[in-house]
């Protein structure tokens, strides 16, 4: 069986808010193939989100040149919860929808400057008028729609806290956070808010030649056939779903946890492509029901390898 791609690409992206290097930073882990079709990986860590996404650009553009197709994988939610884009009361398919308010609403600066605790409080007026759903914020961005602490038990309760890619990845006893945490650890909110319009920006540039799984391509077992026509397929990731040892170079160095994460994500993703086996990941459960199928591809998206 054919491989669907050539180099696989995964970024562990960042809401953090100045310039910074080395551990819970930007990193991109690359896997790709030699001229004699062996797998070796790299890793790029940069200091900004601008440089990440100047960086993702060259790598596919390189990819491009030389006819490679290439899955690009980011680790925030390309969506949001069911229902969520009604009640901004945004028009249109609700995932594109949701793609041009956040593009329209949040300001990321160059030095990773940026209004994500506003947009989040924006959301919470809009939605409910309330400091829900969004919530955890530090006490300096604190305000009347936006509260450092989670809301009361059963405030905003007809709002799902997740998405149904969580829901089942909290089945296998993994422990994803619901996007609508702006703050602690692991908290994913602030990162879709930032990530999402990168995203947008980064599928103006690649045009027709890139497909969003499962948006554009629906939720479907993908063929050679399928992505033979395009240079990239974006997906949502979550490296922690790999098992990443930290290696030690030969000069005696050991990467950074974030670091074993992208490129352990990234081999994964080429191993399975070898197996045959990456193609069965783009397909819902057998469990998926014509309902679940069009929430997924419509609104809320799903994580590769769930």
């Amino acid at each position: 069986m054919a491989r669907l791609f050539d180099a696989y690409i995964i970024a562990d992206w960042t809401a953090a808010e100045g310039k910074k290097l080395g551990e819970q930073t930007l990193w991109v882990g690359v896997a790709k193939r030699d001229v004699r079709f062996r797998l070796y990986t790299e890793t790029h860590n940069v200091a900004t989100r601008a440089e990440g996404e100047a960086l993702i650009a060259d790598l596919l553009a390189e990819h491009r040149k030389r006819g490679d197709r290439v899955l690009v994988g980011f680790d925030f939610d390309f969506g949001f919860p069911a229902g969520t884009a009604a009640r901004l009361n945004l028009d249109g398919r609700p995932w594109d929808a949701l793609g041009k308010f956040l593009a329209a609403n949040i300001v990321d600066k160059a030095d990773n400057t940026n209004n994500r605790y506003q947009v989040a409080a924006k959301m919470n007026r809009l939605m409910t008028d309330q400091p829900w759903p969004f919530w955890g914020a530090p006490a300096s961005q604190a305000q009347r729609w936006l509260t450092t602490t989670k809301p009361p038990e059963g405030a905003g309760a007809d709002i799902p806290e997740f998405r149904a890619t969580e829901l089942a990845a909290r089945k296998d006893k993994l422990p994803p956070k619901s996007v609508w945490q702006m703050h602690g650890a692991g908290a994913v909110g602030g990162l879709t808010l930032l990530g999402v319009p990168m995203l947008r920006r980064l599928l103006d540039k690649l045009g027709a030649s890139a497909a969003v799984w499962p948006f554009n391509t629906g939720w479907r077992e993908l063929t050679e056939a399928d992505v033979e026509p395009l240079s990239a397929v974006v997906v949502e990731v979550w490296p922690a779903l790999f098992d990443a040892k930290r290696q030690v170079s030969a000069e005696g160095v050991k990467e950074y946890k974030t670091q074993a994460q992208v490129r352990t994500a990234a081999e994964a993703f080429a191993q399975m492509d070898d197996a045959g086996e990456l193609q069965k990941a783009f397909a819902p459960p057998k469990t998926a029901d014509e309902a679940l199928v069009a929430q997924v591809e419509s609104e809320e998206g799903w994580i590769l390898g769930v």
